[in-house]
C-alpha cells in the first residue's frame, strides 16, 4: 500500500465515518440536536471535499495506485451509506430510496471489478451522469444532515428531499447505462 497524501486522504475518509454516527449519539447535554445536523454536515463535507481532492492529487502528484484506486471508491461509497442509514434512522429519508442508491452502488461496483477482470474496465469507467448523480447525492445529503431552515426562507428538508429524488432516478439511469455498456460483454461471455 503507498502511503501517499491521496491515500491518506482517502484513509482519513474512512476514519470520519465513525466520527460522523457518533455525533449522532451524542447526549443532547454535550451537543444540541441543531449542533448535531451542523457538525455532522461539516464533517460529511470534509469527506466530499477529500473525496475530489485525493483524486485530483493523485493526477495532478502522479501518486494514482491500484490500491488507491481501489480504497477511494470504497471510502465513497462507505460515507454515503453511513449517511443515509442515518438519515433513514433520522426519519429524513426514506428506506427505499436509500435502498436504491445503496443497492446500485453494490451492483455497479461488483459490474465494474467484473469488467476489469474480464479486461474491459474502461468501457464502464464514470460517465457524465454518474457525476450528475454524485453531485445531486451529495448535494441532497448535505441538505438532509443540515435539516434546519437557513435564515427562515430556504428550507433544506424540502430542497434536500427533492434533491435525494432527483439522485434516486439519476442512480437508476446511470445503472441501466452502465448494465448496457457491459452487456456485450456479458453476453460473448455466456
Amino acid at each position: 500500500m503507498p502511503l501517499n497524501i491521496p491515500n491518506l486522504l482517502t484513509w482519513l475518509r474512512i476514519l470520519l465515518i465513525p466520527v460522523f454516527a457518533a455525533v449522532f449519539y451524542l447526549p443532547t447535554e454535550w451537543l444540541q440536536p441543531q449542533w448535531v445536523n451542523l457538525t455532522a454536515t461539516l464533517i460529511f463535507a470534509v469527506a466530499a471535499v477529500t473525496d475530489w481532492l485525493d483524486g485530483y492529487l493523485a493526477r495532478a502528484l502522479n501518486q494514482t495506485s491500484a490500491f488507491g484506486a481501489f480504497l477511494d471508491p470504497v471510502a465513497d461509497k462507505l460515507m454515503v451509506a453511513a449517511a443515509l442509514i442515518l438519515l433513514v434512522w433520522k426519519g429524513r429519508v426514506d428506506a427505499p430510496i436509500a435502498l436504491i442508491i445503496v443497492g446500485r452502488e453494490i451492483a455497479i461496483s461488483a459490474l465494474r471489478e467484473w469488467m476489469a477482470g474480464v479486461g474491459q474496465g474502461k468501457s464502464v469507467a464514470v460517465s457524465f451522469i454518474g457525476k450528475l448523480k454524485t453531485t445531486a447525492q451529495m448535494v441532497a445529503i448535505l441538505l438532509l444532515l443540515y435539516h434546519d431552515p437557513i435564515l427562515q426562507l430556504f428550507d433544506t428538508h424540502l430542497w434536500g428531499t427533492w434533491l435525494i429524488y432527483i439522485a434516486a432516478i439519476l442512480t437508476l439511469w446511470s445503472m441501466v447505462y452502465y448494465i448496457k455498456k457491459a452487456a456485450p460483454q456479458a453476453i460473448e461471455r455466456e
